[in-house]
């Protein structure tokens, strides 16, 4: 079983991965791989910085996102992979998901309520939008 775990550093993404981690022990074989996409920096700031100082701004980003993720794991002693993104990520998670035939997503929510979803919009409810890879949201 493939699973791809989203992480964007946040106690929700944690306790999502926290989740596969106790049931993905027991499926012998099973793949984890985390995702982590960054926002692009917006046009206007963009112009002012070179591609480097774009690049290190998006590594140090993903340092950050992946530094939780990366310790629970070391400590469970699981192998895994890391993937990463820069644009929208509903469109990312969606598009890593088909391309590397993951069974399953994996995500955590949030848990806003009705208004602030739907003002906001959800990255789960476009990822589930966007995938039929089933989608597992941890709350």
């Amino acid at each position: 079983m493939k699973i791809l775990t989203a992480i964007d550093g946040s106690a929700a993404s944690i306790r999502a991965l926290r989740f596969v981690l106790r049931h993905q022990v027991a499926v012998e074989g099973a793949e984890l791989t985390l995702i982590h996409v960054d926002a692009p920096l917006n046009g206007h700031i963009a112009t002012y910085l070179d591609e480097v100082s774009i690049a290190a701004f998006h590594a140090q980003n993903r340092q950050a996102a992946m530094r939780r993720a990366r310790t629970v794991l070391r400590e469970a002693g699981v192998d895994y992979e890391e993937a990463f993104g820069i644009g929208d990520a509903a469109e990312e998670i969606a598009a890593v998901a088909r391309r590397g035939k993951f069974d399953m997503i994996a995500m955590g929510s949030h848990g806003r309520n009705a208004v602030m979803t739907a003002f906001l919009g959800s990255v789960v409810r476009k990822v589930l939008e966007r995938t039929k890879v089933p989608v597992l949201v941890v709350r």
